[in-house]
């Protein structure tokens, strides 16, 4: 496949643990290849096994993470490579402190309701956090700060997968950041 010339950009997914970050972030990257659009996906959980391994959950450690995270999409964004990061980035002066690094930021809110999130949990996070048992877990005994101005949001619970893609792929193609699908190189 053929690349084709494009900006640099900074895709910020941003939600409750279980929104459903890294499933629509999965299916975007794939959608955006099928494009032929330079991309790299930061996924939290991936950047937590290699990055900032060396991080816990505290404010200043989530602060920590998302300032590496920032620098590794500032240097991808600003090389004309699409990055999709999906972490849970909790604080707005974070995010904020992204969108100002990187080129051409655009904050996606993955929305879902705190229940909805806690149903999706295969791994019983919530249930050890509602316990207790889990400290710092946000939602629950750290706070999220939702968007207050994101440029997407989908809403987990009540769109399909390929719905919240599709969302996000428009409002790209709008922004001149990729191709339009009836124009993607063979």
């Amino acid at each position: 496949m053929t690349t084709v010339n494009q900006a640099g950009f900074t895709l910020w997914l941003t939600g409750l643990s279980g929104a459903g970050k890294t499933t629509i972030a999965v299916a975007l990257e794939g959608k955006l290849r099928e494009r032929g659009v330079r991309i790299e996906r930061l996924d939290g959980d991936t950047v937590r096994e290699s990055l900032t391994r060396d991080l816990g959950f505290s404010k200043e450690d989530r602060d920590k993470n998302i300032e590496r995270v920032t620098f590794v999409a500032k240097v991808l964004s600003r090389n004309e490579v699409g990055v999709v990061a999906s972490l849970i980035s909790p604080y707005i002066a974070m995010r904020d402190y992204a969108r100002a690094q990187t080129t051409n930021f655009i904050e996606v809110f993955v929305d879902a309701p705190l229940q909805v999130c806690a149903d999706r949990d295969v791994k019983g996070m919530y249930a050890k956090a509602f316990a207790g048992q889990i400290a710092n877990f946000t939602g629950v005994s750290d706070p999220y700060e939702a968007p207050v101005n994101p440029e997407i949001t989908v809403h987990t619970d009540q769109e399909t997968v390929e719905e919240s893609v599709g969302k996000i792929l428009q409002y790209l193609e709008e922004q001149a950041f990729i191709p339009s699908s009836v124009n993607v190189p063979a």
